[in-house]
């Protein structure tokens, strides 16, 4: 299974790189578009800035090839790579994100420190993910998604707000998580395993 990781300028590419490595795939970090038509999976990794991570999906042709591939093989968006699959962010509002899911992301509220940082409670909102329901997954984020259909959240965490922590369309194979699965153990692993082969092991 080649999973392409899609290199866009931000960080926590190599812990990716060895989650992928972990649940039996073969990773490539990338941000050649050819690499995104040929792979069977596509991550979106990052902790990052918005618009400077929009801009580079643009200038290398790589937010067309995503375009693309959305409905034929799955993609995962971690943490900003969730982001990125909205319309916009408050962090860089002119910034044009990859509009896969209608909405825009907005800033956690002033009342909690940010960035959220460190481990939080995932509640799981559809049967497909109950085995996932009060796991603990690894946080590391000031802004949220802010999707327009409710439909597509997928499960929620409480910091300082009730928001969306996974989301997703099963028809079109397209997922967002806003934590890292690929620094929360062995159930982040089997999460990541989980969206990106269909694999229930």
């Amino acid at each position: 299974m080649r999973v392409a990781i899609v290199e866009y300028g931000v960080g926590n590419l190599n812990s990716v790189h060895r989650a992928v490595r972990e649940i039996g795939g073969e990773p490539l970090l990338t941000r050649n578009p050819a690499d995104i038509r040929d792979a069977d999976a596509v991550i979106l990794p990052g902790v990052g800035h918005f618009g400077a991570a929009a801009r580079t999906l643009e200038e290398t042709g790589l937010r067309d090839e995503l375009l693309e591939a959305v409905g034929s093989i799955p993609i995962l968006g971690i943490c900003l790579g969730m982001q990125l699959l909205m319309e916009s962010s408050e962090e860089e509002p002119s910034a044009r994100g990859l509009g896969v899911f209608r909405g825009t992301c907005v800033e956690l509220p002033e009342t909690v420190k940010r960035p959220h940082m460190g481990w939080n409670e995932v509640r799981t909102l559809t049967p497909e993910l109950s085995e996932f329901n009060g796991a603990m997954f690894y946080f590391a984020h000031s802004y949220r998604v802010a999707p327009e259909d409710d439909r597509v959240v997928l499960g929620v965490t409480e910091y300082g707000e009730r928001f969306p922590s996974v989301i997703g369309d099963a028809d079109r194979r397209v997922y967002g998580v806003q934590f890292h699965p690929e620094k929360s153990g062995p159930t982040g692993l089997k999460l990541l395993r989980r969206v990106i082969s269909g694999d229930d092991s």
